[in-house]
């Protein structure tokens, strides 16, 4: 039984392989799924792309599957975040199976948080610096730009439709980035409480400010859920922000202790500006019902 599904993985890789030649539509890898709308709204459906870590893993400690590893070797370039976890684990590696790739980090020229909480996870590699730019609308324009000079160098004769889907794009982040300022405008230097602190550089670039529930990239002591329930109180905080791949048990029983609303958030969705705008106006309804 086990020889007969190992022959059928091999057979669906062949598969897609050669579908994949077939169509000649080169494949770009991306870290996360974010990356791959700022690819697809600008590329459309000039490209194939082949997403590292799918909506619903984890990227600070996530491993590959065959079929990302045979899709990895037929790329055309790779689009990194430069500080994740996985990365920090798999990269070189992954630059190694493809030395053809044109290697793109979306992290390089972004103001970058340090790490307090050191994003050390277990059985992964502490990241340098917080690696959850692409959450802010002020880092998105930035992304874009990189893209669409990735995708004119790889096929320069889509210069002028990437060029007007870019435009397209900048509106849509300019729109999100004038109403997160709008939003916020009244509520500069309010916390809010997420379990995993992946919202640091949208509470940075909006004079807003992050409480992790988590300590030092894991589930905290019961010393400090104490010290979260008491500081939580003294804020008046009513809701805690838990991203979707993480337990929200430590969030539920803070939650339950000063009768909090749980938000579960999804920043690691395919669809960036649904996602983003959701965050946006989940963190404003909470600051609003707060006062």
């Amino acid at each position: 039984m086990r020889k007969y599904l190992l022959l059928l993985c091999v057979f669906i890789l062949v598969s897609c392989n050669r579908k994949s030649s077939e169509t000649g539509i080169p494949v770009i890898t991306v870290s996360i799924a974010p990356f791959e709308y700022f690819v697809k709204s600008i590329g459309g459906d000039d490209f194939s792309v082949n997403v590292m870590v799918p909506p619903g893993a984890n990227p600070h400690v996530y491993e590959p599957f065959p079929r990302q590893i045979a899709d990895l070797r037929k790329s055309v370039a790779y689009v990194s975040n430069g500080y994740l976890g996985f990365e920090m684990a798999w990269l070189d590696r992954f630059y190694e199976m493809n030395k053809k790739m044109i290697k793109l980090s979306l992290g390089d020229g972004i103001d970058l948080i340090e790490s307090e909480h050191a994003h050390e996870h277990e059985n992964d590699h502490a990241e340098g610096a917080d690696p959850h730019y692409w959450v802010s609308p002020k880092y998105a324009l930035d992304m874009a730009l990189s893209i669409e000079e990735l995708l004119c160098k790889i096929k320069p004769e889509g210069k002028e439709k990437y060029e007007n889907n870019l435009a397209d794009l900048k509106e849509k982040i300019l729109m999100m980035d004038k109403k997160a300022d709008s939003l916020f405008s009244e509520y500069k230097g309010e916390s809010f409480m997420i379990y995993h602190p992946n919202l640091a550089y949208l509470a940075r670039d909006y004079g807003l400010n992050e409480l992790p529930v988590e300590f030092e990239g894991k589930e905290p002591p019961p010393s400090r859920l104490k010290e979260l329930i008491d500081l939580a109180r003294e804020k008046k905080i009513a809701t805690i922000f838990v991203q979707k791949e993480y337990d929200t048990r430590n969030a539920r029983a803070i939650a339950g202790d000063i009768r909090a609303e749980i938000i579960v958030i999804d920043p690691l969705s395919g669809d960036w500006e649904e996602s983003t705008g959701f965050i946006i106006d989940a963190l404003h309804k909470s600051f609003a019902e707060n006062r």
